[in-house]
């Protein structure tokens, strides 16, 4: 497709700078894409010196030209800028309005000087159009024009060194050879006297220009031989950037998508009068272009539909690849900013870039922190998952602690590094490990302490198994060697469990501080359980004591129940039973788990059973001691702790227990009273019937046997008739019974009681 020329006029004769039209031609001549291949190319000169029929001619542009049949008059007007066609790279030819010219008049410089500053500022080439025959002229036409650039390239703080290409028009028969010299020659003069600051007083020329000087022939006179000059030129313009080209020295080119703003600003300053600072201008080019640039690649990240795709993929769970993938987007964007500030400004596009990438990272943080809670909830759920395998094979608690926390954090760490992002430097992943170690030591020590307190629970009931029953039982039996007994079985019972428990939290790896406690609370819920099963079993002491009397009462020495015959020594066997029950009072009244003996069974029997111990009034006021043993809370040498009953407690229960026992020796007594008189009453009628039957013998009329009634109903009359008429079953009261009984030494006689009664409840 045939390249077309684009053209505007950039600057009007008011200097009125046309932003809307340049930014439209930039767009139509693709200067955005060019970055630094492009070439700016102005045009100087005299009024009708033919400045724009040279760059149609050269660059095949179509700028307006003179009418020569019209007159000579200024047909370019402000400064014009077109696309120079078929020239690589991009080549810009910019036509500035004539000097001199009588429209503006002789003292209207103002406007040259500005549109000259401009055009030195954006240039690479300045083609100075003049006319031969002012060659080496001390008034030539061209010598202001001169003056005028090297005055205004003096307001360039850094100028760019600039390619100023001297064509010579309407050339002479004299050779150029002879021409230039003496063209340089004036070139020098007039830069020799323009004043300088101080800085570049002796600055040679050659540090702002790179003079360059060609020859035309008059395009009137001699169109052909023009034409063909003028292609000779052209070809000078391909590549005019390469080393060695016509541009090849330039520097300071701003990159073509900050042309236009660039332009724009330039012409600013210009117009305000002010001095152009073109390295602060460059800064300040590059810093609102990167910006520009920098805004919309954020703006192009922000609405990308892969990164709103995986942010919404990442709400719902971990996704693979995550860092990858956002690595990814985010090399894209930074990527087409780095091409697009590749010209401007290092310092200036790497300071945007890295707000650029500050910004794009803060986009993504929060799916990326999303990610990493992900990680952690999944190995946190792995490493549960894992202890509890490895704990119901078998394996010991610490061990499986230490393994599965390796394995989980390593996982963990490995997909955190999967979703690492390139670009950035965080340190949420160090932050989150360590929550989640947090987190796995949290779950460790609970598991821990349950596992231990189930442990610690299992051989507390063993232990409650193992004692309740046996204590319990020794309890009951009530004799010398119930408390060490008890004191036996517990030191044997606590020792499997220490052993066993010691066994059972070997994995767990404790520490000796925390063995030792968990052993000693082991010990001591070994005598909790012994000690509160003594105070149930004191609780219903009262009943123990009756069942231990009613035992002994009415059991002989084989264990056979007792049947009353009237041979017992009903008072011998209460004292016994009497003893057995105290005896089991004074087992039940105090716990004894430790080896220190007492005199609770010593004073319960002189109190109890033999009476009060007396004890000398004397002694009674030196000691302050009561004259009753059991008017006390306390026993001598127990501990209130130890304390099961207390003394003035022992009392008050011995007295119920009289009261409630008494029944029981009156039932007794009178079993045994009735033995005896259904004994008698079998022989009374016998001997009644003889006596009868020798009576009415001797008178000689016998009597009729009546008939013999059945034994039970003899037995019940005969039990009956005794009740009413025999007097001996009144001999013993219950009061009397049980005064006598209670009493020390009574008038009943008694033997010794059976040794094997004695032998197995009394110590």
């Amino acid at each position: 497709m045939e390249e077309l020329c684009h053209s505007l006029q950039l600057i009007d004769g008011n200097g009125k700078f046309n932003v809307a039209g340049l930014e439209e031609f930039v767009k139509a001549v693709k200067l955005t894409q060019c970055g630094l291949s492009y070439t700016v190319v102005g045009i100087m000169g005299p009024q009708s010196s033919g400045k724009s029929t040279l760059l149609n001619h050269l660059f095949h542009t179509n700028f307006r030209e003179m009418d020569a049949y019209k007159g000579r008059s200024q047909t370019t007007k402000g400064i014009w800028m077109a696309n120079c066609v078929g020239i690589e790279p991009l080549t810009i030819a910019m036509d500035l309005e004539g000097t001199d010219g009588r429209e503006r008049g002789e003292d209207d410089t103002a406007f040259e000087k500005q549109s000259a500053l401009f055009a030195l500022a954006i240039s690479d080439i300045v083609l100075i159009n003049m006319w031969c025959h002012d060659i080496g002229r001390e008034h030539a036409a061209n010598k202001p024009l001169l003056k005028t650039v090297f005055q205004v390239m003096m307001r360039l703080f850094s100028p760019r060194k600039t390619t100023l290409l001297f064509v010579i028009r309407d050339k002479t028969k004299t050779p150029l050879e002879y021409l230039e010299p003496v063209l340089r020659e004036d070139i020098q003069k007039i830069w020799d006297t323009v004043s300088k600051p101080q800085a570049l007083k002796d600055t040679p020329l050659s540090e702002f220009f790179y003079v360059e000087v060609v020859a035309l022939s008059s395009y009137e006179e001699k169109e052909k031989q023009f034409k063909e000059q003028v292609a000779q030129l052209r070809k000078r313009f391909f590549h005019s950037i390469a080393p060695g080209g016509l541009a090849g020295d330039r520097r300071g080119v701003v990159p073509g998508s900050g042309f236009c703003f660039s332009a724009q600003k330039i012409w600013q300053v210009i117009r305000e009068n002010k001095d152009l600072d073109l390295p602060a201008h460059k800064v300040m080019v590059a810093t609102v272009r990167c910006e520009e640039i920098a805004n919309e690649k954020l703006s192009g990240l922000v609405c990308d539909k892969d990164l709103v795709a995986l942010e919404n993929a990442v709400q719902a769970g971990p996704v693979s690849g995550f860092g990858k993938r956002i690595s990814s987007i985010l090399e894209t964007y930074l990527s087409e900013y780095d091409k697009e500030t590749i010209y401007f400004d290092e310092k200036v596009r790497d300071a945007k870039r890295l707000h650029l990438e500050i910004k794009a990272l803060n986009c993504v943080h929060p799916q990326y922190l999303t990610m990493l809670r992900h990680l952690r909830t999944i190995a946190l759920e792995n490493f549960r998952t894992c202890l509890e395998q490895s704990l119901n094979r078998g394996e010991g608690f610490t061990t499986s602690v230490r393994s599965c926390t390796q394995s989980c954090m390593l996982e963990f760490d490995q997909e955190c590094a999967d979703a690492s992002v390139k670009q950035a430097e965080w340190d949420d992943d160090s932050k989150v490990r360590e929550k989640l170690h947090r987190d796995i030591e949290a779950h460790s020590s609970s598991v821990r302490g349950k596992k231990l307190s189930e442990i610690a629970v299992n051989y507390e009931k063993k232990l409650t198994q193992a004692l309740t029953e046996p204590v319990e039982s020794l309890l009951e039996f009530g004799g010398k060697d119930t408390w060490p007994s008890i004191r036996e079985l517990l030191r044997r019972e606590t020792e499997t469990a220490i052993s066993g428990f010691s066994t059972a939290v070997a994995g767990f790896e404790l520490d000796e501080e925390t063995f030792n406690k968990m052993m000693q609370n082991l010990k001591e819920y070994a005598r909790i359980v012994v000690e509160k099963k003594a105070r149930e079993e004191a609780g219903k002491v009262l009943i123990l004591m009756k069942d231990r009397f009613s035992t002994v009462f009415n059991h002989d020495h084989d264990s056979m129940p007792r049947v009353w015959t009237g041979k017992e020594n009903i008072r011998i066997i209460t004292k016994d039973a009497y003893s057995a029950s105290l005896k089991l009072l004074s087992v039940m009244a105090a716990i004894r788990l430790n080896e220190k003996p007492d005199k609770i069974e010593n004073v319960l029997f002189s109190s109890l059973m033999d009476g009060t111990v007396s004890v000398p009034l004397s002694q009674d006021k030196k000691m302050g001691a009561s004259p009753d043993p059991l008017a006390s809370s306390t026993w001598e040498e127990v501990p209130p702790n130890k304390t099961l009953i207390t003394p003035v407690q022992c009392k008050s229960l011995w007295r119920q227990f009289k009261a409630e026992t008494e029944y029981i020796v009156t039932q007794a007594i009178s079993a045994q009273l009735a033995g005896l008189l259904a004994i008698s009453s079998r022989f009374l009628p016998t001997v009644m019937n003889l006596l009868r039957r020798l009576a009415e013998e001797a008178q000689g009329n016998p009597t009729p046997q009546p008939p013999r009634p059945p034994p039970h109903l003899a037995y019940q009359s005969s039990r009956h008739h005794t009740q009413q008429s025999n007097p001996a079953f009144s001999l013993f009261p219950d009061s009397s019974v049980s005064s006598n009984i209670s009493s020390s030494d009574g008038g009943i006689e008694h033997s010794e009681p059976q040794p094997d009664t004695k032998a197995k409840y009394k110590s």
